[in-house]
């Protein structure tokens, strides 16, 4: 009996111990330098966004903060998936790692190439600069990182990584418009994205302790560890004008995905043969960059997508909340008849639309090629603001020009 309350007051200050260094990971999370260093860097993107936006239409689409809500919610739930499937396979970091794989996060998003931010560089170059920066004060324990462990979170954050792309990148791309090598106005669908992912490390408090000795630390078999909540940043850049944007974007998230699983089975392989950490994140890297100019040779070398059309307007983008939205009319799809009237340019769609003040209704060809009709009733002001957007054809321009 007395063993058995000795057992049940040991779990019990076990199980206080985990949570209390639960809610110091949570504390340090919340004012670890990179979660206010991509407010201002996501607002930039914002502001940078809306100036282009405004430049080809002269309306924002999107607002300012579009990209800082992708940032901080999208991530969320694979960041804590990342962190249980990394804490269940004992990965652990030195403090001095983590801190230098911060400073490599901040000076690549200093640079605002998006796609740099990809964790097959962050997590890559740290690795490659853990071998040649010695110990110090500011990178506490750098000599005693695991390659193996950090190739590893390369590549589950890798994986982490295509599965957003996927999922997420073609939601709400910003339009804009080119012109083309013959000087005619040409559509094009871009993302931005920074997604933060929360993830949980498990950091080794040995030399820690040593040289922070007020550092909580946590108790493990014997061994001190702290764990460590950071908020990991995941950058992504396209720009789509061969394709629709939701089709050309998952493809890439495949394609980044099986990159992944690549990187993890030779990650895996370090465990036995340390060298094959290095050839994981080379290859990452490598293929990571293959599937980026990939993209981009291949939607250069398509058919304008986004172009002035013989028959019909094609729809390049939709404002939110506005009647066109609430119609659900689709970019990509179609416009041919407004009213009964056969359209082909944005002036005429806008002198069908004036044929009838108190009912819209539009002729539109899907993506199927079939045709389906969109129609609603129109209330003060809505006639010549239905929110679609269009590749004007440069002819005549009207005060709304390519927002209708």
């Amino acid at each position: 009996m007395i063993n058995l309350i000795e057992t049940v007051r040991w779990d019990s200050v076990l199980i206080d111990d985990w949570l209390l260094e639960l809610l110091w990971a949570a504390g340090r999370f919340f004012i670890h330098p990179l979660f206010y260093l991509f407010f201002l860097f996501t607002f930039a993107y914002g502001y940078l966004r809306v100036k282009q936006e405004r430049k080809s239409f002269h309306i924002r689409v999107f607002d300012i903060y579009n990209e800082m809500k992708f940032t901080y919610t999208k991530g969320i739930v694979l960041g804590l998936i990342v962190s249980v499937v990394s804490f269940a396979l004992g990965l652990s970091l030195p403090f001095g790692t983590v801190v230098l794989m911060a400073i490599i996060t901040a000076v690549i998003g200093l640079t605002f190439q998006l796609r740099w931010l990809s964790a097959a560089f962050t997590v890559g170059l740290t690795l490659l600069a853990a071998t040649f920066i010695p110990d110090g004060s500011f990178f506490v324990g750098l000599s005693e990182t695991s390659f193996a462990s950090l190739s590893i979170l390369a590549a589950l954050l890798v994986i982490a990584e295509g599965i957003l792309i996927f999922r997420t990148a073609h939601i709400q791309t910003s339009p804009f418009l080119k012109t083309s090598t013959r000087g005619l106005p040409i559509g094009n669908h871009q993302a931005k994205r920074t997604w933060m992912l929360p993830l949980l490390l498990l950091v080794p408090g040995g030399s820690l302790t040593s040289s922070l000795p007020w550092w909580p630390v946590l108790s493990i078999n014997g061994e001190p560890f702290l764990l460590l909540f950071i908020p990991f940043f995941l950058g992504f850049h396209q720009r789509v004008q061969g394709s629709l944007p939701k089709e050309s974007m998952k493809v890439t998230g495949e394609r980044v995905i099986w990159l992944g699983v690549l990187t993890l089975l030779m990650a895996v392989a370090s465990i036995w043969f340390a060298p094959a950490a290095f050839i994981a994140v080379f290859v990452a890297m490598v293929g990571r960059e293959f599937i980026t100019i990939r993209q981009r040779l291949n939607d250069d070398s398509a058919a304008f997508y986004f172009s002035k059309r013989d028959h019909g307007l094609m729809i390049l983008g939709i404002l939110p909340h506005s009647p066109a939205e609430k119609m659900t009319l689709q970019v990509g799809e179609m416009v041919t008849k407004v009213n009964g009237y056969a359209v082909k340019t944005v002036d005429e769609f806008y002198q069908a639309l004036q044929k009838n003040r108190a009912f819209c209704k539009l002729e539109v060809i899907n993506f199927n090629g079939e045709i389906r009709y969109a129609q609603r009733a129109l209330y003060d002001g809505e006639h010549h603001e239905l929110g679609i957007l269009f590749v004007q054809d440069g002819k005549k321009k009207w005060e709304n020009e390519t927002a209708v």
